[in-house]
């Protein structure tokens, strides 16, 4: 069962997002929820609350929600670099394959729990989720992005060939500096672009307002 699985996953020390053995996923599908959604059986058997592994993971089982969608982009939604990029994602992803959320809302919660990370984590680099068992951060989650794009923006994702550590050092020294450099703002920069909001996992928090704008 998928909520065994993702379980057993979750209490384990999380991989190095390099890592190229990371494996796509094949989705649950139900009638009432569209097949591409990451859909976790809430039949599987939950573990006892014991002790120890058994009620930390009784307690991960009960907090993960029923549907997360997959080819999700989480990112820091305050920097101004970092939304010049949604936005050029936006526009050149005619066949809406990515969806987006910032990392500063709660919507945002799950997806870090999928996969054993926190804000921080992501506020350093950005983190895309393919699916229950594909995740990527840095340089190598913009270029999994760039793969399901039309052409000849997919071109993009052939920067892959080149070695993951030359990649994230240049990621990295960007992404230290991108406010300094950049700028950013005091709350979600999407508010003020809603017409890319149709895409956000998040939109309903961020038409009302609600903790993503707060949560910094």
């Amino acid at each position: 069962m998928f909520a065994r699985t993702l379980v057993g996953r979750l209490l384990r020390p999380r991989l190095a997002p390099s890592v190229a053995a990371l494996r796509g996923y094949s989705p649950h599908a139900s009638p009432s929820v569209a097949a591409t959604d990451i859909v976790i059986d809430e039949d599987a058997p939950r573990p006892s609350p014991a002790v120890g592994v058994g009620a930390a993971a009784a307690t991960i089982a009960a907090t993960i929600p029923t549907v997360l969608q997959p080819r999700v982009l989480i990112y820091d939604g305050v920097c101004h670099l970092c939304h010049r990029g949604v936005k050029w994602v936006f526009k050149a992803d005619k066949h809406a394959k990515i969806r987006f959320c910032c990392v500063q809302s709660k919507a945002a919660e799950p997806y870090l729990r999928l996969v054993g990370m926190d804000r921080e984590d992501v506020l350093r680099r950005v983190l895309f989720i393919e699916g229950p068992e594909a995740y990527y951060e840095g340089s190598t989650a913009a270029l999994k992005v760039a793969s399901y794009l039309p052409l000849p923006y997919s071109v993009l994702s052939s920067f892959l060939i080149i070695p993951t550590p030359l990649r994230d050092a240049a990621y990295d020294y960007v992404a230290k500096n991108r406010y300094d450099w950049f700028g950013k703002d005091d709350e979600c920069l999407v508010t003020k672009d809603q017409e890319l909001l149709e895409r956000f996992i998040d939109r309903d928090e961020m038409l009302g307002g609600g903790p993503s704008n707060s949560s910094y």
